[in-house]
């Protein structure tokens, strides 16, 4: 059955396109015995043109028109109406996963912030202003590192050869080659090259003594201290996962403590950074845990409805490079001019190119998609680009199928004629607009009171 939007003219539509033109259509009753070489030609001439006219007018038809013309079933259309439909599960699906594991990386950051930085603070910038506080950050840092398994909620374990000389902690501190600043006679000597001074250290083994803390012996230059970190690793198991019923991902943590000291200001800034690499689990072994084959499935089942649709959007493009080929040369040679470019864009269908991009996106996301279930892959990133970026060009293709009903087509076609003008409008307006943030970015954003700087002061000053 044909949509609610097409028009109902079955009738008319197939006399116009399917009728066979009555006598026109070389019957030797019309031509006669005597009829000239020449009315022969003319009478062909006009048949190859009506030809033509009938080629243009349904192609340029809707698939509710074409259905009401020849009876012909908008397959393409419930194609992309599907893909709609199973496109967007899918998303769904892989945004429920990937919410896990962006919630995992956050969650231990913040734990790794409250297990290795003192007295810190949920929202409140770190920083050490004398000597003593930063020794003590530093130490701190270690010591809480050494007896991680004691006191942590969370189920940790050491990575061993990561630091320096096959250590699993790195301290560091790096500082310019020479630096002598004398303030009281305005005076200064540096020389910019950097060192760069590192200790390694490496957590006690189950049932062995812990070792000289050298770490305490670590001297920091602070006259020309440029910063200090701490540099270590941890593996996790996210095993929250198989509440949807998906094997639990392997993590391992990059953790680097920064203190800052470029600006040797007398304020040395304290941040935590955290990188996190999604490894395969080497056994996993879940009891009663069924496998990812639906998940899998359905992923093929995605990727199969796309290529489809990707061929099919391919020969409509095809189609129309063709006719469009035969139309200009049908003006070449019977009326002696050439067709402009914009006529002849006419015939390629900015909506099948939408299309095409999007199945192109979705095929590729979803092989990664499954190569993440399977757990060969751990690119969501990757993939959460290209499923949400499809998943919005299909919506926006929605607007196409709009263009069917009346109302809706006037609208679409009163937009498309206003789209240049708001373009303009809009580069006017961002020019403006560019000039006028970095106007105030540079005269008023230092002294205005939400400036990262001063925001850090004032935040300090009250504690």
């Amino acid at each position: 059955m044909a949509s609610p939007g097409c028009i109902q003219e079955v009738s008319t539509e197939k006399d116009k396109l399917l009728s066979s033109m009555g006598l026109s259509y070389g019957s030797q009753d019309h031509l006669g015995v005597g009829s000239t070489s020449s009315e022969i030609l003319q009478q062909h001439d006009e048949e190859e043109e009506e030809a033509l006219r009938r080629k243009l007018k349904y192609f340029f038809m809707s698939p509710c028109d074409k259905y009401n013309a020849k009876g012909r079933k908008p397959f393409k259309l419930g194609l992309q109406l599907l893909k709609i439909i199973i496109v967007t599960v899918q998303l769904v699906l892989f945004g429920l996963s990937n919410q896990m594991v962006v919630t995992f990386k956050e969650e231990n950051t913040v734990a790794f912030k409250h297990l290795f930085l003192k007295d810190y603070q949920d929202d409140t910038p770190q920083a050490v202003h004398t000597q003593k506080e930063l020794r003590s950050q530093i130490n701190f840092a270690i010591e809480r590192y050494l007896a991680l398994p004691q006191i942590s909620l969370g189920q940790y374990a050491y990575v061993q050869g990561v630091g320096v000389n096959g250590s699993a902690l790195s301290l560091c501190q790096r500082y310019y080659r020479r630096g002598t600043i004398i303030p009281v006679n305005d005076t200064f000597d540096i020389d910019p090259h950097v060192v760069t001074d590192c200790i390694g250290l490496d957590p006690p083994t189950p049932g062995s003594l812990p070792k000289n803390p050298d770490y305490n012996n670590f001297t920091l230059n602070f006259y020309k201290l440029i910063n200090v970190t701490v540099d270590f690793q941890l593996k996790a198991i996210n095993i929250q996962t198989i509440i949807n019923n998906e094997i639990p991902n392997c993590y391992t943590f990059a953790i680097t403590i920064l203190m800052d000291n470029r600006a040797h200001s007398g304020k040395i800034k304290i941040s935590l950074q955290n990188q996190a690499f999604i490894k395969e689990c080497k056994d996993p072994n879940v009891s009663g845990h069924a496998d990812n084959y639906a998940r899998e499935f359905f992923d093929v089942l995605v990727a199969l409805v796309c290529l489809l649709s990707l061929l099919l959007c391919g020969r409509s493009i095809l189609k129309g490079v063709l006719l469009q080929h035969e139309y200009a040369q049908f003006f070449q040679t019977r009326l002696g001019r050439a067709v402009n470019w914009g006529d002849r864009m006419e015939f390629i269908n900015g909506w099948y190119i939408l299309l095409i991009v999007s199945d192109m996106f979705t095929i590729i996301g979803s092989i990664i998609k499954i190569g993440i279930e399977s757990k060969n892959f751990s690119s969501y990133d990757a993939c959460a680009i290209l499923l949400g970026t499809s998943t919005l060009l299909v919506w926006v293709g929605v607007i196409r199928y709009f263009s069917f009903f009346q109302k809706y087509n006037i609208l679409i076609v009163t937009l498309r004629a206003a789209f240049p003008n708001v373009i303009r409008f809009s580069c006017c307006a961002a020019a403006i607009y560019l000039g006028y943030c970095f106007c105030g970015w540079i005269v008023l954003g230092p002294y205005h009171s939400k400036s990262p700087s001063r925001e850090d002061d004032d935040v300090f000053a009250e504690s």
